[in-house]
């Protein structure tokens, strides 16, 4: 077991907020620059109902990011693989998470994969259900039965604020109508997309839905099989290779955890096979990671060796 108690947790949390404040929180998202740079929060479940943590875990952020990979799991669940990467790719990309560049110079014009925003933007399109409503629900109800818990909703001012300025991803999306990989309306697109960045919870939340892509897709507290387990090998395998944007090869070489950040600065990480990890630290590096998060999850790996490889 890598930590026994709080106490520890709450030894490695001091260490590693000393890094928040070289970091900033995404103004660019109006709503997401409201948070407390210097907020920092862990919890880690284990498969035995246990569960330690650290810091202010009962606040609420949003998803942002760490959605792509919950988005894709239910996605692979509905549709099958061979469908799924038929319209995105699976190689991992050197370029910023919001770049338009790859699309323009591939053949088909196809996202690289599915943690990059267009990549993204495909998978959400694949989400079944007749209205934007109905397919929403569809992704939070996957939520409630990953962690167990009903009540986690969206916040409606981050969706709002995210609708209103997402230029970028408008222009993403028009660009992947044009080469027929998406072919519903960009508007509903956006609304569906934006309300799934905007689903909020805890680390304690995050940290369960972490132990089940870690355990292959079992709940151990309910003993069921809420994905396949090659949905999930599929899952932490992204997280792996680009689950940490642009500094995912860094991020593998140093820690060795599969994980999924976003710009909110939540960090969901999945120990194969051991337990979850939910981290919150809003302060940004220049890549987009939360930066006391990462140097949390090394100092968890190196004194834990938690690397997986």
């Amino acid at each position: 077991m890598p930590c026994r108690s709080s106490d520890e947790l709450n030894t490695l949390v001091a260490k590693a907020k000393k890094c928040a404040k070289s970091g900033k929180v995404a103004d660019y998202i109006p709503a997401l620059g409201k948070a407390n740079q210097d907020d920092l929060s862990i919890a880690i479940h284990y498969p035995d109902g246990r569960c330690i943590s650290a810091g202010c875990i009962e606040k609420r952020f949003t998803l942002q990011s760490i959605s792509k990979v919950i988005c894709l799991a239910l996605v692979l669940i509905d549709r099958g693989s061979n469908y799924v990467f038929e319209h995105v790719g699976m190689e991992p990309t050197g370029d910023p998470f919001n770049s338009i560049a790859k699309l323009e110079t591939m053949s088909p014009s196809k996202p690289l994969n599915p943690m990059i925003n267009a990549g993204a933007l495909v998978v959400t399109h694949l989400i079944k259900g007749n209205s934007v409503e109905e397919r929403f629900q569809r992704l939070l109800s996957f939520i409630h039965e990953l962690t167990s818990d009903s009540t986690i909703n969206y916040c409606e001012e981050v969706a709002r604020s995210e609708f209103e300025t997402a230029h970028l991803n408008r222009a993403l999306c028009y660009f992947l109508k044009q080469h027929n990989i998406i072919e519903e309306d960009v508007e509903q697109l956006m609304e569906l997309y934006t309300k799934q960045c905007a689903i909020q919870m805890n680390v304690l939340d995050l940290a369960r839905i972490g132990l089940v892509f870690a355990l292959d897709g079992v709940d151990p507290l309910s003993g069921k099989q809420i994905m396949p387990p090659d949905v999930a090998r599929i899952c932490k395998t992204f997280m792996v290779t680009c689950g940490m944007y642009n500094a995912s090869g860094e991020f593998a070489i140093k820690i060795g955890i599969p994980s999924k950040s976003g710009v909110s600065g939540g960090i969901m990480g999945a120990v194969p096979g051991k337990f979850g990890i939910g981290i919150f630290g809003p302060s940004l590096d220049e890549k987009g990671n939360s930066i006391a998060g990462i140097k949390l999850l090394e100092l968890l790996s190196k004194n834990y060796k938690l690397s997986m490889f």
